[in-house]
């Protein structure tokens, strides 16, 4: 008796083409507007703590609501939510594109995050119900991380062409033409799937996650700036008690929003948590060093984004040479590796200055993007090997959300402590200058406003604000690197730990069902 799982057929492989469409955008979504912060500064004069929220409430609104769409999509169809959410993104696109003021184009980004939670676990769900044979769904997951990795390092390129080429408000407007095709072809190449298992939705755990999840994040954005810390310390105490009630919730539920007893499984667990401190050291190094080719270096973003082309060739490939290498190692020295390498890339910030060339930055990047990605494609692998194909929802949802977490307290604390940093030194830099307060207080407030108020003073003065800014922010920049290199050193040892045995090809879900 043959008891192989079928294998996929050429129109399951063009049904996983289309499938990453999506996410795709939803990852470049996420960067896209990075390069674009310097002109939408000019355009609509945010302030510091506008600029982190431009780029944050997108991942902070995806992490809320993954867990409750992906139990939507387990219910009435993971394709159907797909299709939804495709909508719901190209609407949010378009009031991008006509935003006026910060909180418009803020508003904006939430919506899109909404789509992007609806359309999100059902593209990982999605393959891991239509690649049951598990090496050909190393592969399916190469390429989903592959696609997850490059939108991520895409975005900032692509940004960058769009908006120098046209204005910041093209790059929601280019959403539009890939959603439209997703609805187009998506019913005719990819199978419907759901949980029959799931019979109710528990909205009172919808509230306590997303609850949890906002509260939470919010603190932390809010204590990295340093200031409102009561109305921070709440929150955080709001949201812990949330995400408990949450969670004790959840183990007494016939049909749970998330299946927290994943948890105990030790290759779940390990795999999760590991995803979570790459991503957050990994977008917090690039948000810095994308800020630094602009600002510092004074590249306009098409130039900038040359320098990001590295980086997006070795994110796109990593996920091919983890599904390589994996073959002849075990997942967790693979794994463990390849973050080391990405502390390697951290640590080369440390070497950094205002003068330094382009080449540095690159070179830091690439390093960075390639061990981040050989270790997220083996990860996502074991996630989601860990369950049986009906709770691939669930698994995709907790994956996600740590992919998520990780990417806004990336901009959160690791953006917060550059921003924090960069504004002690330039204050402490700029004492004997005696500007006034109201331009000392802009220029302290982001490195891109600092820019701004030299242009409106004498040359002399302009001069000096420019170089005391430009040390103040490297500054930040070697610190935040440090820091970064020292998360990736402690996600390398945990994987080691956690993950020691998760062999390539066995069947990881018996383990929870046992």
């Amino acid at each position: 008796m043959n008891d192989a799982p079928p294998k996929a057929t050429a129109r399951t492989w063009i049904g996983l083409a289309v499938l990453v469409l999506p996410l795709l955008l939803i990852t470049i979504d996420g960067t896209v507007l990075i390069l674009g912060l310097p002109a939408i500064s000019a355009e609509l004069s945010p302030t510091g703590i506008e600029q982190l929220w431009m780029i944050d409430i997108y991942s902070l609104v995806l992490a809320g609501l993954l867990v409750a769409m992906s139990t939507v999509g387990d219910r009435f169809g993971r394709r159907r939510n797909l299709l939804i959410g495709a909508v719901v993104f190209a609407i949010a696109s378009v009031a991008g594109a006509l935003a006026t003021s910060p909180w418009m184009l803020i508003g904006a980004r939430a919506l899109l995050g909404i789509g992007g939670a609806i359309m999100m676990p059902s593209t990982l769900s999605l393959v891991r119900n239509m690649f049951l044979d598990r090496q050909q769904r190393r592969y399916a997951m190469a390429v989903w991380g592959a696609m997850a990795s490059v939108g991520a390092a895409v975005g900032p390129i692509l940004g960058g062409w769009v908006i120098e080429a046209f204005s910041w408000q093209a790059a929601f407007l280019m959403n539009i033409p890939v959603m439209l095709l997703l609805v187009i072809v998506g019913p005719l190449l990819l199978p419907e799937s759901r949980n029959p298992e799931l019979h109710r939705i528990d909205l009172l755990s919808v509230v306590l996650s997303l609850v949890g999840m906002i509260g939470v994040v919010y603190a932390l954005k809010t204590l990295a700036g340093g200031k409102d810390t009561g109305l921070a310390v709440a929150a955080l105490v709001v949201g812990l008690i949330a995400v408990a009630h949450f969670v004790r919730r959840q183990l007494t539920l016939p049909t749970p929003l998330m299946e927290v007893r994943l948890f105990t499984v030790r290759h779940f667990r390990g795999a999760v948590i590991g995803d979570l401190l790459s991503i957050f050291a990994m977008v917090g190094a690039l948000v810095a060093l994308i800020q630094h080719l602009q600002l510092v270096l004074g590249l306009n973003p098409l130039q900038a984004s040359v320098w990001l082309i590295p980086q997006a060739v070795l994110a796109g490939t990593a996920g091919f040479v983890a599904a390589t290498l994996v073959k002849r190692v075990l997942p967790a020295y693979v794994i463990a590796a390849g973050l080391l390498v990405a502390a390697a890339g951290f640590g080369l910030t440390t070497f950094l200055a205002p003068t330094s060339s382009p080449a540095l930055v690159a070179t830091a990047l690439a390093l960075v993007s390639l061990g981040a990605g050989i270790g997220l494609t083996l990860s996502n692998d074991i996630i989601m090997s860990s369950v049986k194909p009906e709770r691939a929802g669930q698994a995709a949802a907790t994956s996600e959300t740590a992919y998520e977490i990780g990417t806004t307290l990336g901009t959160a604390v690791l953006g917060g402590m550059l921003v924090a940093w960069y504004t002690r030194a330039f204050t402490a830099g700029t004492e004997t200058l005696h500007l006034p307060e109201s331009l000392a207080e802009r220029a302290s407030s982001t490195m891109a406003e600092a820019l701004l108020v030299a242009d409106e003073v004498d040359s002399g003065t302009g001069a000096s604000i420019l170089g005391v800014a430009t040390t103040a922010f490297t500054d930040a920049i070697t610190v935040t690197g440090a820091i970064g290199a020292g998360i990736m050193v402690l996600a390398a040892i945990w994987s080691l730990v956690t993950l020691r045995g998760a062999a390539a090809n066995a069947d990881l879900a018996a383990e929870h069902e046992h």
